[in-house]
């Protein structure tokens, strides 16, 4: 039981975070918050998915590089 209830919230999280995923993807030609969604979707997937993980990060150091970039003192 223990074993199909941790399936359970694996298949949870794997829908919410391609749901969520998706709605901040639409979200780049509709409008909403994509910047924010998107990672929200990558981060909830990357608890279960390496190329989700990786993904994120490449993400985090291209916002840090930009945010740098912006803001150089």
């Amino acid at each position: 039981m223990i074993k199909t209830l941790q399936q359970a919230k694996r298949a949870i999280k794997i829908v919410v975070g391609f749901t969520v995923l998706f709605a901040g993807l639409s979200m780049t030609v509709l409008p909403g918050p994509a910047i924010v969604v998107i990672p929200a979707g990558l981060a909830i997937l990357a608890t279960e998915f390496l190329w989700a993980r990786r993904l994120l990060e490449r993400i985090k150091q291209g916002a840090s590089n930009a945010f740098n970039k912006t803001y150089k003192h």
